[in-house]
């Protein structure tokens, strides 16, 4: 669990590299995390849309596209990010953060975060407040990354902890953004831990699909 005031100076550093540095990271990986995503939103059929921490929108614009019917609000705290979500086509952006949203209860189909939930200083507040918004019988996905098992793990977690932060900070400038990005990823709830954790604030049947070997997973429950 994070302090927010460094997370949103950190992302408001990196927002104009952000979108860059992301896809030459995951060597374009990323992208294909997120049409995955969009695959299992789209087969939801929703009418609302809720992405939060959007971040500069590479979800958003991902689901506007195969859910071009679906009203959708891109949400994020940071406005620096936010602005570049808007200069890329997300159509209805709002500042808002995440563990206060000032959304109606029950006021939205599906409920998307990207990358987001491991930057939130409290896990479960965030978790019920989003369970608060999504409709009943409606859906949360969260994609995030992930511990993977077996051989991959320690030469994962080599690059992530030495050498992901050296290239990110070539790319940006801001290698301490990315070396605290690193950390968080590895204190992470994931796999069955993070079912678990979005089944106790009252979510329905958590489902884990992990991607590329366990380093990214996408998480699915119903409200």
């Amino acid at each position: 669990m994070q302090d927010p005031n460094f997370v949103k100076n950190a992302f408001a550093k990196i927002a104009d590299r952000y979108v860059l540095t992301n896809h030459v990271l995951s060597m374009g990986t990323d992208i294909l995390w997120r049409k995955r995503v969009g695959q299992i939103v789209m087969d939801w059929a929703p009418s609302s849309i809720l992405d939060i921490a959007t971040g500069t929108g590479d979800l958003a614009i991902e689901l506007q596209k195969v859910c071009y019917d679906a009203e959708m609000i891109a949400s994020d705290f940071c406005p620096e990010m936010l602005a570049h979500a808007s200069r890329r086509g997300v159509k209805n952006t709002q500042v808002v953060d995440a563990m206060n949203m000032p959304f109606d209860d029950h006021s939205c189909d599906i409920l998307t975060v990207a990358f987001g939930l491991r930057n939130m200083a409290d896990y479960p507040k965030t978790l019920t407040e989003m369970r608060r918004v999504i409709k009943p019988c409606g859906h949360l996905l969260v994609l995030d990354f992930s511990s993977p098992e077996g051989l991959l793990r320690k030469p994962y977690e080599f690059y992530l902890n030495k050498v992901l932060p050296k290239i990110a900070g070539k790319l940006t400038s801001k290698e301490e953004a990315y070396t605290y990005l690193a950390g968080s990823i590895g204190d992470f709830p994931s796999g069955s831990a993070m079912c678990d954790l979005i089944a106790q604030q009252g979510f329905k049947e958590p489902r884990c699909e992990p991607l590329s070997g366990g380093i990214a997973s996408i998480y699915t429950a119903e409200a």
